[in-house]
């Protein structure tokens, strides 16, 4: 079967084809004129030979297309080259590419998007042959994007290898996008980051004092915001440490032993409690009436227990972040080194520590959630290769921005909106 195939002076093909499983030009030629050396890019007309060039192209109508064009290996006309040079025709022949521009560019959306084995199964179904190992090194050829750097920075780490090998990821908080992944978790790695990318104004990090000592020591002026769900997960921590502390209370409330071990235990017998009360007939309005009413009693038999609960009560309301909550935290900690509540005490000795980047994170208008939410995705890639992504490829597979979204710059700050892109 015959297909013609004829190449427009700007690169663009027609194609004409009649049913058939694979449509291939059995020869077409470029056009005569003088064409640019690669090496000293200067115009030619001097032809040393021609040969055929075979390249693959978007499928068409599920069926596979090949083009099969003649093109000519001129000679450079600069003086002491002496070195030939295959024409090249823009948008549909490329040097050293065995693809069209545009069936490369689908090919990538694929590997970019899936990698390895997903991405070939995905281009499969769209009559897109590719092996797994051709997926990965497109993938791995698409170029690192080398964008403005943004003014607030998220970072975070996450296991490449858990317990022996770990990366950081590096997010704009304010599109949550990734905009790299550093090779491990050291606070060096991450100076010598901030260093080579001027301009970070606020950097959102988690409690680790890794990262903030390599923050500290690039950018000794940044604003430095700490993670809000890991101070309460500490929280929660040491209350739990201060209410089993105080063991011994809960045996003058509770008319059973108490057992010293694991916290099953403790969960039976809530539960027996909480079914001997609907064993007597007790709606569950009644049945959490009475636990109020049992844990009332138990801040009765020990003020500890009081303070602890006014304690953790205080603090919820800061998780919401508000302006006012800069002095709600002065207060908090200054009410909790007056109780009786060592555990606490050492929570407040953290908040200390890292007191400007805790101020920052229970404030508006920053937050470090959306840095742990790309990390999670960052994981999730790892997974989704059965584990085998390793630094390089994680690095490689990218994320990036619809084709319909653009930064601008508002007043100093930076804000997303709809449009098209620069740069097409």
């Amino acid at each position: 079967m015959n297909v013609r195939v004829i190449v427009r002076p700007d690169g663009t093909p027609l194609t004409g084809n009649r049913d058939h499983a694979r449509l291939r030009a059995p020869g077409e030629r470029t056009f005569a004129g003088s064409v640019k050396s690669t090496a000293c890019r200067v115009l030619s007309g001097q032809v040393h030979g021609y040969h055929w060039w075979t390249v693959a192209d978007v499928p068409v109508d599920g069926r596979r297309v090949v083009l099969r064009v003649r093109v000519r290996r001129s000679v450079c006309p600069t003086r002491g080259c002496r070195q030939t040079f295959r024409e090249q025709v823009p948008g549909v022949l490329e040097r050293c590419q065995l693809r069209t521009p545009r069936l490369a560019r689908q090919a990538k959306a694929g590997a970019k998007e899936l990698a390895g084995r997903a991405g070939v199964r995905l281009l499969a179904a769209l009559a897109i042959g590719l092996s797994r190992h051709t997926a990965l090194r497109v993938l791995l050829g698409i170029p690192l994007p080398d964008g403005r750097v943004p003014r607030v920075v998220g970072v975070d780490h996450f296991a490449l290898r858990r317990r022996h090998r770990y990366a950081t990821v590096v997010i704009d908080a304010e599109t949550h996008r990734r905009i790299d992944v550093l090779p491990d978790r050291t606070s060096d790695t991450l100076e010598a980051w901030l260093r080579a990318h001027p301009g970070v104004e606020v950097v959102c990090r988690d409690g680790s004092t890794t990262y903030a000592e390599g923050i500290r020591r690039a950018l000794p002026d940044a604003v430095q915001v700490s993670d809000r769900w890991h101070r309460w997960n500490n929280l929660c921590e040491a209350a739990l440490d201060e209410v089993k502390a105080h063991s011994t209370c809960w045996a003058t409330v509770l008319d059973t032993p108490i057992h010293d071990g694991p916290r099953a235990q403790t969960t039976l017998e809530r539960w027996h409690q909480i079914h001997g009360l609907l064993d007597q007939g007790m709606g569950l309005l009644e049945c959490l009436a009475a636990c109020n009413w049992f844990l009332d009693a138990l801040t009765a038999v020990c003020p500890e227990m009081t303070h602890l609960a006014t304690a953790i009560r205080a603090f919820a309301p800061l998780m919401t972040p508000q302006p006012e909550n800069a002095d709600a935290l002065h207060q908090w900690i200054s009410q909790v080194r007056s109780a009786d509540l060592p555990h606490l005490h050492a929570i407040t000795r953290g908040l200390e520590r890292d007191r400007d980047a805790v101020i920052a994170a229970v404030t508006p208008p920053y937050s470090y959630g959306p840095t742990e939410g790309v990390s999670t995705k960052t994981k999730r890639m790892a997974h989704q290769i059965h584990g085998r992504a390793g630094f390089t490829l994680l690095r490689q597979h990218h994320p990036a921005l619809p084709p319909d979204v653009r930064q601008i710059q508002v007043n100093g700050g930076s804000a997303v909106v709809r449009g098209p892109a620069a740069g097409g």
